[in-house]
């Protein structure tokens, strides 16, 4: 894996996640207990925060980044993930929060000052638009991503099934 210091910042990451050796960590980050991050993730926290809590997943190939803070954006804008997330393979997550039990489908784009609330899940190649919340137990979809329809049963079941299977599958890889 490839640790970067920057200025006063290096990164935490818990003894019990996994970091694929081809993911870059860079700066101000923070990596929860039991969370994965796998191959060809950039996580940046070179300008503001990056917060990803426990047994959260960040799939190939995604991106994670924030905002600094200028007159367009005063105070900047810091990224936290939550516990319990899946980050699809290939998403952009931007200076934006994710709360716990959310799936950020494959592609997707999550972007500066958005909030997606606890139990949302976003579907595969939808865009999260500045500054838009999206309420948890429902599935969202398109771009600019609509509220579809609630999550059934299992799909919320699922949620939680996604943070445990790949706390498996990153002790199998860490072995």
């Amino acid at each position: 894996m490839t640790i970067r210091s920057f200025e006063d910042y290096t990164p935490e990451i818990a003894e019990s996640a996994f970091v694929d050796d081809s993911a870059v960590v860079t700066g101000n980050v923070v990596i929860g207990a039991d969370s994965s991050v796998w191959p060809m993730c950039s996580i940046r926290g070179d300008i503001h925060s990056i917060r990803i809590g426990e047994r959260t997943n960040i799939q190939d190939g995604s991106i994670l980044h924030v905002t600094h803070d200028s007159e367009f954006a005063p105070g900047g804008n810091a990224l936290s993930i939550g516990n319990d997330v899946t980050v699809g393979h290939n998403a952009v997550v931007h200076a934006c929060t994710v709360e716990d039990l959310c799936l950020i489908g494959m592609g997707s784009v999550i972007l500066d000052g958005a909030i997606v609330r606890k139990g949302a899940m976003v579907g595969a190649g939808s865009l999260v638009s500045p500054g838009k919340e999206i309420e948890g137990g429902y599935l969202w979809l398109g771009s600019p991503a609509k509220r579809v329809r609630e999550l059934t049963e299992k799909e919320k079941a699922f949620l939680q099934y996604s943070s445990s299977h790949y706390v498996d599958l990153k002790n199998r890889h860490m072995k």
